[in-house]
């Protein structure tokens, strides 16, 4: 039963797969981790065409109805929110749909299928004047945020160069199965869009706007078989039908920010052996910050007036770094994935509660998409491209 009272914000979810679960469960926990939020969400309806899928999620987490269409949600008075987890060619038409009908909108990465997409949810946001999040979890990482803090102070001296690595054996096995992911009519760009677009908005978070690109991608396992049933996730399939995969599974791109500085960007959904192998190093005129997803409550800091065999040092987050305190007591206390998206659930609450945007935007998301279109452009020419 959805509460009707002052401090209740009735939300939906569109799309149950993985991450409409995670969204979920970010909203049943935000009111443990900040309990002076002003705002306490409410799951009104989960949207999902596969069916019995919806049913199945009302029954665990407590929706007080289902649909079978997405449409039902934009005409429901009783949601003022929507969480989009639908696949990427539905970003845009939903987005927009849910921003016309007055909706706060949280949805997942890359919003849509390249920078267009992107722009006509992000100007249906600004038009609504509702407040649109996005699903850049990594950089709400206290020790990516603490990163951030240090290269602002100048701890590390001028930035010179970044590294940034998204490397993952998600679609590694032949059996991967067909999905709408490896489409380009439907999933648009593969690994950019997947990985890519983190290490994007990682890299503009930490160092700043890109001023140009040189990329090039690849297609490692070039055909799948067609899954038989509904998927969820990276699913297996044999003896269906087999297809062309049509998007990249690897991109490696040289970039040059508008501060002067360097980088790498390297994602890869193919790689064996890697398990969300996520991170950056970033190195300046003084020391270097390193971080690695697989530590996520770690940095490798190198600082001081050495210069040559100057050591690096472990240093753990705590409660004076991000919202680390909203999580753990004390340093070395982990946190993991879904606690990023607590955050991220946080502070696209709180944006809807003081009318002031918190966390990553829409304008990230267009960003994001200005550099995996570019990306594409440079594969095909062969040539750096400006931004």
């Amino acid at each position: 039963m959805v509460d009707s009272t002052s401090d209740a914000l009735g939300v939906a979810v569109i799309g149950f797969g993985w991450m409409g679960r995670v969204h979920t469960q970010a909203y049943a926990r935000v009111p443990h981790h900040y309990p002076q939020l002003g705002l306490r969400p409410e799951l009104v309806t989960v949207a999902e065409e596969v069916p019995g899928r919806a049913e199945e999620a009302a029954a665990q987490f407590g929706f007080a109805s289902t649909t079978r269409d997405w449409r039902d949600v934009a005409a429901d008075p009783r949601v003022r929110a929507v969480s989009i987890t639908a696949p990427n060619f539905l970003h845009r038409e939903i987005g927009v749909a849910m921003a016309e009908a007055g909706k706060h909108i949280w949805i997942e990465k890359p919003v849509g299928l390249g920078e267009q997409d992107a722009r006509a949810v992000a100007d249906a946001v600004g038009k609504a004047g509702v407040r649109g999040a996005v699903g850049f979890n990594y950089r709400n990482a206290p020790a990516v945020e603490a990163a951030r803090a240090l290269i602002a102070s100048g701890d590390i001296g001028t930035v010179t160069h970044v590294r940034v690595r998204l490397f993952s054996d998600y679609a590694a096995h032949p059996e991967g199965a067909l999905t709408w992911r490896y489409e380009k009519e439907r999933g648009g760009n593969g690994v950019l869009g997947d990985l890519a677009s983190h290490g994007a908005d990682l890299a503009r978070y930490l160092l700043g706007d890109i001023e140009s690109l040189t990329a090039d991608t690849a297609v490692f396992v070039p055909e799948r078989a067609r899954p038989t049933g509904a998927t969820a996730g990276h699913s297996r399939a044999s003896g269906g039908e087999s297809g062309p995969v049509e998007n990249e599974d690897y991109v490696n791109c040289l970039l040059r920010f508008a501060s002067g500085a360097r980088g790498v960007l390297e994602a890869c959904r193919v790689s064996v052996g890697e398990q969300n192998n996520y991170g950056f190093e970033v190195h300046g005129t003084k020391g270097a910050v390193f971080w690695d997803f697989r530590r996520m409550n770690e940095l490798g800091v190198s600082r001081g007036t050495s210069y040559q065999d100057q050591p690096v040092s472990t240093v753990y987050v705590g409660p004076g770094d991000g919202e680390f305190g909203a999580f753990q007591p004390g340093a070395a206390n982990a946190m993991g994935y879904d606690d990023l998206k607590v955050i991220e659930c946080h502070r696209f609450l709180r944006s809807i509660a003081e009318g002031t945007s918190y966390g990553a935007t829409l304008s990230d998301a267009v960003r994001s998409a200005v550099v995996l279109d570019a990306m594409v452009r440079s594969a095909e020419s062969r040539a750096w491209v400006s931004l």
